[in-house]
């Protein structure tokens, strides 16, 4: 092989849905970052076929060319750099959503995870579904060093092996949620109004006690030089204690114990 075929082939990799895809998503994340300090809550939806997902996830799992490796690394970056915004995530898996292998993952990095139980009778869209694959055995380690799978189930090692053997496979909302893999998933009754309250709820917090906790929580476990510097220090110490949501004159911490309601600048850092 000459340069040229070096070059097109370099050509070809760059545009790898995947990996141009997960560029958009850090593009879009650096957007709400700087841009949209208003913005809190974010509501992810990922739509597609899960097939297709689960047959990439299988050439970033096997990882045997340099270019596969390296889409897999980004991949990871990016998936941590949800965790290190300062944004709440909720995952919205409803109709026609496909939250499979990698963007399971997406998934498992959000802070709160809906999944509409459907029942299979849903009209619009077709039955949910979630996937599982090879990727969530560690391939993209987050900052704590666990899974996401071995985070969320920190105190439950068997619930992540559980999930894991279902690698390869889509599961329905009913099996989803027996697997521990929703905080909630109300039925289609219930589906608008439970999710409108949740919303409605954590956009009335304020901002930067959110922010604190989430990057306190997202990297639950062992600490590690990663959740020290975006966790434990930063979070506390410049959110927690210090803004004017927490000790200014009608701050969180100056109202409490008061008839007075605290009044918050709700713009994100």
């Amino acid at each position: 092989a000459g340069p040229k075929d070096a070059a097109a082939a370099h050509t070809a990799g760059s545009t790898w849905w995947i990996f141009q895809l997960f560029r958009e998503l850090d593009d879009a994340l650096l957007n709400l970052r700087f841009h949209e300090p208003e913005i809190g809550l974010v509501l992810v939806r990922v739509e597609g076929d899960p097939a297709v997902a689960l047959a990439a996830d299988a050439l970033l799992a096997a990882g045997g060319d340099w270019f596969v490796r390296e889409v897999a690394h980004y991949v990871k970056r990016v998936l941590k750099r949800v965790e290190n915004t300062a944004k709440s995530f909720y995952a919205v898996a409803d109709a026609g959503t496909a939250f499979a292998g990698t963007f399971l993952e997406l998934f498992l990095a959000c802070d709160r995870t809906y999944v509409l139980k459907d029942d299979g009778a849903l009209k619009d869209g077709g039955a949910v579904q979630l996937g599982v694959s090879g990727v969530h055995a560690g391939l993209y380690a987050m900052a704590n060093g666990l899974t996401r799978l071995q985070t969320r189930f920190l105190s439950a090692p068997a619930a992540a092996e559980a999930v894991l053997a279902h690698s390869g496979k889509l599961l329905d909302a009913e099996t989803a949620d027996k697997l521990g893999l929703a905080t909630f998933a109300p039925d289609a009754l219930d589906w608008d109004d439970e999710l409108r309250l949740a919303v409605e709820e954590r956009a009335s917090f304020s901002p930067d006690a959110l922010t604190g906790m989430e990057q306190n929580v997202r990297p639950a476990g062992p600490e590690t030089m990663e959740t020290k510097i975006f966790g434990r220090l930063s979070a506390w110490q410049n959110w927690i204690f210090q803004r004017p949501n927490a000790v200014g004159e009608k701050g969180a911490l100056k109202c409490y114990g008061t008839p007075l309601r605290p009044e918050f600048d709700y713009r994100r850092t």
